[in-house]
């Protein structure tokens, strides 16, 4: 995928400010719109106008493109970091129809709801406020056991001159046993506020998991890779494993290869419906470091007439 540089595109510096990006967009909107230009590229170029000022016109979503596209050039290969979203405060809206650019950085940005009830009253009308949205990173041992956590947003503005600043706020969370992956924990009356005296939105928060030394996150299920000695593999029998506060008695079946997964059912998050631990077995080799360990080798070698590359030749 393509870095598309907004700013460039408008003939904007990335210091601009609002009423410069809207300026900026109705000359070109005159230039290039299919019905008058006379430009052979027309249509593809209002396509990236509109693109680019549906980002820097939107205050939440030029935060965001500025954070993390800076240092990259027009064109540049460029792939989004996992998670570089994370601690983003966003209100619902249209994520729009534009590119595969557009759509890997803000196609899920709109997992809130735009535009709550609303009642008329004498003098007035009352409105819910909006959803928000933020996507959070937990540790996985959170799931297991539960936590308190304090959580940091930065909640996008715009300041009175249309520029677009960060505001921090920070939330003391609950976190549930049994979170899982993309599981949506909802915080009544943090999102906006509501008119006329309406009721606060909801805030949102789209769990997720930092990188574990030993476990990878699949939803409601964990993968670890397992490492077996050969003779464990071979002859099977019963190893012990640590599952955070626990530990489990896994069976080893007789000749167990590299490779090969072995899952244990309702041993992965401890949600409603119990994932499963899914374990990757590697055959771990103890070193020929000294002279007992050579002589088993080629004792092994010698005596088992074994060719792990027969069917290479078949």
């Amino acid at each position: 995928m393509q870095y598309k540089d907004y700013y460039q595109i408008l003939g904007v510096e990335r210091e601009a400010a609002l009423p410069e990006i809207k300026k900026a967009y109705r000359k070109l909107a005159r230039k290039y719109h299919p019905d008058i230009s006379k430009e052979p590229d027309a249509e593809a170029r209002m396509k990236d106008v509109n693109e680019a000022y549906a980002v820097l016109s939107d205050t939440e979503k030029r935060a965001a493109y500025d954070q993390l596209g800076r240092g990259y050039r027009s064109g540049q290969e460029f792939h989004p970091p996992p998670n570089w979203d994370a601690g983003f405060e966003f209100s619902s809206g249209d994520a729009g129809d534009f590119g595969d650019f557009f759509s890997q950085l803000f196609g899920r940005m709109g997992a809130g709801r735009r535009g709550g009830p609303f009642e008329a009253q004498a003098g007035g009308f009352r409105a819910q406020g909006d959803d928000h949205h933020a996507k959070v990173l937990l540790d996985v041992e959170d799931a297991f056991r539960g936590a308190s956590r304090q959580i940091s947003l930065r909640v996008p503005t715009m300041d009175a001159d249309g520029r677009v600043v960060l505001n921090n706020r920070t939330l003391n969370v609950k976190i549930p046993k049994g979170v899982y992956e993309g599981q949506i924990i909802r915080l009544a009356g943090q999102g906006a506020p509501g008119l006329g005296g309406g009721k606060a939105g909801d805030l949102l928060l789209e769990v997720h998991f930092n990188p574990h030394p030993r476990f990878r996150v699949d939803g409601s299920n964990l993968h670890m890779s397992l490492p077996v000695a050969p003779w464990e593999a071979a002859l099977g029998g019963v190893v012990t494993i640590n599952l955070f506060d626990s530990e489990l008695k896994v069976r080893i079946p007789q000749g167990l290869q590299s490779g090969q997964q072995l899952r244990l059912r309702g041993k992965g998050i401890p949600c409603a419906t119990p994932g499963d631990l899914l374990l990757d077995i590697q055959i771990v080799l103890p070193p020929a470091n000294s002279d007992k360990a050579k002589q088993l080798y080629e004792t092994m070698a010698r005596e088992l007439a074994f060719d792990p590359r027969a069917s290479h030749r078949s």
